[in-house]
């Protein structure tokens, strides 16, 4: 199965070695301070002498800073993209080759799942080959709708229609469900 939240990875590996550099930072401050670390006296400065810097000194700052800014720029526009690549499908037959684009096969079934009650709007991605295909599912709900009703209506109804217009077996799926500004219909 592909991975349909690539940024989570990179997110979690970052997260931990960021962890890891301020921990070791503040073992190395607190034992300097209290003399365990010898490596520098307490009593020391940081930077000898009180000159400025040289003035490459600034513009590599500024460049460091400028990269720096675009790669977390970079990491900001990465967060929403939770989507499978998706592909064209490729059916041979005796009679010829046929090509399903995965956008179309999933039509009918973000058809039906956008007319569960309690849901607003659905978008599915058919990602994957054929090989291992892999379905990801956004369904936007009412506030007060019942996720779990939805979650079974759709791995009991729809899924299985599309698996059977696939011919497939088995398709691994995500559901992400966000929650609508609208309310749902209520009932005087």
């Amino acid at each position: 199965m592909s991975d349909l939240n690539r940024p989570a990875r990179l997110n979690r590996t970052l997260l931990i070695l960021t962890g890891l550099v301020l921990i070791a930072g503040g073992v190395f401050a607190v034992g300097t301070h209290f003399g365990k670390i010898p490596l520098l006296a307490p009593a020391t400065t940081i930077v000898p002498g009180t000159a400025l810097p040289p003035g490459w000194v600034w513009y590599a700052v500024a460049g460091g800073a400028v990269v720096l800014g675009l790669l977390t720029l970079r990491w900001l526009i990465a967060q929403p993209v939770r989507k499978p690549k998706s592909r064209t499908w490729r059916f041979d037959q005796d009679t010829g080759q046929t090509a399903l684009a995965a956008s179309t096969a999933v039509e009918p079934f973000v058809a039906e799942a956008s007319t569960y009650p309690g849901v607003h709007a659905a978008h599915a991605t058919l990602g994957g080959t054929q090989d291992a295909p892999v379905l990801a599912v956004v369904l936007s709900a009412d506030q007060d709708g019942d996720l779990a009703a939805i979650r079974e209506r759709v791995t009991q109804e729809g899924l299985p229609r599309l698996c059977q217009a696939l011919d497939l077996d088995e398709l691994p799926m995500t559901i992400e469900f966000r929650f609508s500004a609208k309310a749902g219909p209520r009932i005087k």
